[in-house]
């Protein structure tokens, strides 16, 4: 067993990098490493070179070619993306038995948990495509067609590494204007067609404009050959998340099918002889009704033992 050396940091910049380092609530956009193998074709380093630029500023490309062999030794590569603190891995390679070879993954505290390796077909490059690109580290809108992403356990885990892939930034919200780039991902005939389009908003003769699509590159055609996927549970831990991330659930509070919303009150029992009714003028008595009762109702004197008491003069001021 090997015991990590604890590294203390000596300054209050390292102090920094070392907790810019650490698990977070809340993780910061994932970036990704491009590294290019011990013998590349042009096909594949385009291919990084493009696929850089559309991850961009989330991106540290390698310029030096490293031999490597993911499938057989992980270690370099999780090395590499605990040095640039990545979680997502590009690597590209070109071999007689696997042309044109590019392999996606990422990575589980700097482990690799998910790697699919796959085999450029076609390529065409952005620069090959007149019209205008996209702006950098603008947030892509991502369209999957296809059955297979749907059904196939394969093609569902390789749809979630895409979506990791270009997803960029978490926001709140997005402006009309902010809406400038698609990248649609198609599952056809056991190939894999990426393409990415330009969103033109032109005038119309409402509030709504008109939207078109320019092909503004790069568009490639992949064929999947071989995968590594991590075990369910392996996976189920990696998508766990802190208690504080979670909204609490708000009690006695539903919703109905056409979206009101519903909210219980539990109160005391209420005590009525307390309830303070509304007096209502109708109901006071009038003064001819008071004064008939007086006159049938008769006079009640009060018995006294001695002689009745004189009546006093009132006192005349002269």
């Amino acid at each position: 067993m090997v015991l990590q050396r604890i590294v203390k940091p000596k300054t209050q910049k390292g102090k920094r990098f070392l907790e810019g380092r650490e698990p977070k609530v809340i993780e910061s956009t994932k970036s990704a490493i491009f590294v290019k193998g011990g013998n590349t074709s042009i096909t594949v380093t385009e291919a990084l070179k493009e696929l850089y630029i559309l991850k961009k500023p989330n991106a540290v490309s390698y310029k030096r070619k490293n031999i490597l062999r993911p499938f057989e030794d992980e270690t370099p590569l999780e090395f590499f993306a605990k040095k640039s603190d990545a979680a997502l891995f590009a690597f590209g390679c070109h071999s007689k038995k696997r042309p044109d070879n590019l392999i996606l993954g990422r990575m589980f505290d700097f482990h690799v948990l998910d790697m699919f390796e796959l085999g450029i077909e076609k390529f065409k490059s952005m620069y090959a495509m007149q019209g205008a690109k996209c702006n950098m580290g603008s947030k892509p809108c991502l369209l999957f067609c296809g059955e297979a992403f749907d059904q196939d356990a394969e093609h569902k885990r390789l749809k979630n590494l895409f979506i990791d892939f270009f997803r960029g930034p978490v926001i709140s919200q997005v402006r009309l204007a902010g809406l400038e780039h698609v990248i649609q991902i198609t599952s056809l005939d056991g190939k894999i067609l990426l393409r990415n389009y330009k969103i033109m908003m032109k005038k119309s003769g409402s509030k709504t404009p008109r939207v078109e699509l320019d092909d503004m590159g790069p568009s490639i055609d992949f064929v999947i050959r071989r995968t590594k996927l991590a075990s369910d549970d392996l996976y189920k831990r990696s998508l766990r998340q802190p208690k504080t991330v979670k909204p609490r659930k708000r009690k006695n509070i539903s919703q109905n099918a056409f979206g009101s919303k519903l909210g219980r009150i539990h109160m005391d029992k209420q005590d009525l002889g307390k309830l303070q009714t509304r007096k209502m003028k109708g109901l006071k008595k009038r003064k001819s009704a008071k004064s008939k009762d007086s006159v049938t109702q008769p006079k009640v004197v009060k018995e006294t033992n001695g002689p009745p008491k004189a009546k006093r003069a009132k006192k005349t001021v002269e």
